[in-house]
């Protein structure tokens, strides 16, 4: 929970709760667990365990920053639940129903909620989302082609100002050009956001590779597209032409990439507030 974050895509963390299971191969190092288990030894993680409502002091933190936003006038994107998926069917449905409340009273933020579990969002929206509400948009994480072509589709059933697709960590390649068996088209299309990254280490995990190659090729997907795109981080362990490459930390540094991979769009042409 933070208001300046170092999530290159935001600007600020809300989580209205803590806790998550791991769901794909994508949650394997995951971050959020870790801070689960250095915190709360773990209390909160995996099936069954129960999740953390936080506080009410956090919760107030999102009028304020909505307050600033108005007077500002500045795009404000919030990273929702970054230690949590706001669609785990483990968690009481009267937080959502709270998270909503607080999302409809803030319309100066935009709220990026990302999920590994998009198959869940019809049945857990509000009942007066309608075409989605005008400051949310809803984002599916994918590692794999697999994952991308289960997953786009459902995306794109779900009614959202912003249909999003984040793929981090990258594992494997992933073609956005292929058929949309549910919608028609290709899978890129209707997608108004597409996010890209390596994966950074975590304790007790090796690092999966992240080939340059898969990375450039959605990049180059997009532009063909129109889709706007944000490249994030080479992370831990970047290769190119069977190549290991190095970078600093896990790679976030922008100047330090290859010109080709110096894309950081959001929809609509929107530039992000940045600390002061």
């Amino acid at each position: 929970m933070a208001k300046f974050t170092g999530i290159g895509w935001t600007r600020s963390t809300f989580n209205p709760w803590i806790g998550c299971s791991k769901v794909g191969p994508g949650c394997d190092a995951c971050y959020a667990e870790v801070m689960d288990k250095r915190f709360y030894a773990s209390t909160h993680w995996g099936a069954g365990a129960p999740r953390l409502l936080t506080s009410d002091r956090n919760w107030k933190q999102v009028r304020r920053w909505n307050d600033e936003a108005k007077e500002c006038g500045e795009f404000w994107p919030v990273f929702c639940a970054s230690q949590a998926d706001v669609f785990d069917n483990e968690v009481p449905d009267e937080w959502r129903t709270r998270l909503w409340a607080e999302i409809r009273n803030a319309p100066y933020l935009t709220f990026q909620i990302v999920t590994k579990r998009i198959g869940n969002a019809l049945k857990m929206l509000p009942p007066d989302w309608g075409n989605g509400y005008p400051n949310v948009w809803i984002i599916a994480t994918v590692v794999n082609q697999a994952e991308a072509e289960r997953d786009i589709p459902k995306l794109k059933d779900v009614p959202a100002v912003v249909h999003g697709l984040s793929i981090e960590p990258m594992i494997a390649p992933v073609d956005l050009q292929v058929a949309d068996r549910r919608h028609g088209g290709a899978l890129i299309d209707g997608l108004g956001w597409v996010v890209v990254g390596g994966e950074s280490k975590q304790p007790g995990h090796i690092v999966r590779d992240f080939d340059l190659g898969w990375g450039y090729a959605v990049l180059a997907q997009c532009a063909t597209a129109g889709v706007p795109a944000f490249f994030k981080q080479m992370g831990h362990a970047p290769i190119r032409n069977g190549q290991r490459l190095s970078f600093t930390g896990k790679g976030a540094t922008i100047f330090e990439w290859p010109k080709e991979f110096r894309v950081q769009e959001f929809p609509g042409g929107m530039e992000m507030l940045k600390a002061a």
